[in-house]
């Protein structure tokens, strides 16, 4: 089953600083609900896991990450992710593509990706899988953002820092631990009342 998203997202930074975010590969993992990088390579190939909660039912994935491309000139970045689960049963391909597009002071994440599964977790998530991924994906954009926002905190005021100066030490928002299902199942609902409600509010 594969499930495939193209987005854009609004991000209060400027392009330069979402870009500096982007090519820290450890720091980009650390904002999908449940994923975490495990292992590093060299520079293009990582090692990390993810892990998905269903109900009464936890998925652990374990697989490889390539770096496909790095394109400081786009400030563009592809990558490609592969991993199954620990039974076997399940497997999970992703293909992503992200670039920062500046917009003046400010900057725009825009990102296709095609998700392919197998096995055990397709027939788990069914035709779930494009609300969930839907849901993981503005998940992803608002721990994005809260890096950013960190980042531009740690930014002194003059826009300059003293010689020899340390910069303070990056604190990463808190996220789940792993990627629960059921919530993303309920905030799929309170989005589809909310649309459902607004449409129909009569006119005054």
């Amino acid at each position: 089953m594969k499930v495939v998203l193209d987005r854009a997202f609004p991000l209060a930074a400027d392009a330069d600083l979402a870009w500096q975010l982007m090519q820290d590969i450890e720091a980009v993992a650390g904002c999908m609900p449940g994923a975490k990088i495990t292992e590093r390579i060299d520079d293009t190939h990582y090692k990390g896991t993810i892990t998905v909660k269903l109900g009464p039912a936890t998925m652990a994935f374990k697989g490889d990450i390539e770096v496909l491309a790095l394109d400081a000139v786009t400030r563009s970045l592809h990558l490609l992710g592969k991993g199954t689960d620990a039974t076997g049963s399940s497997a999970a391909t992703m293909d992503l593509s992200a670039a920062v597009q500046p917009e003046g002071e400010t900057s725009t994440l825009a990102g296709k990706s095609e998700v392919t599964m197998s096995g055990k977790a397709a027939a788990i998530g069914g035709r779930l899988m494009g609300p969930v991924s839907e849901q993981l994906l503005k998940q992803f954009v608002a721990n994005f953002a809260a890096r950013l926002d960190a980042m531009k905190a740690q930014q002194p005021a003059s826009g300059a820092t003293d010689a020899g100066a340390s910069a303070a030490p990056f604190v990463p928002p808190a996220q789940p631990a792993e990627l629960n299902g059921f919530a993303f199942f309920w905030a799929m609902i309170r989005d589809w009342l909310r649309g459902r409600f607004s449409h129909k509010a009569p006119g005054r």
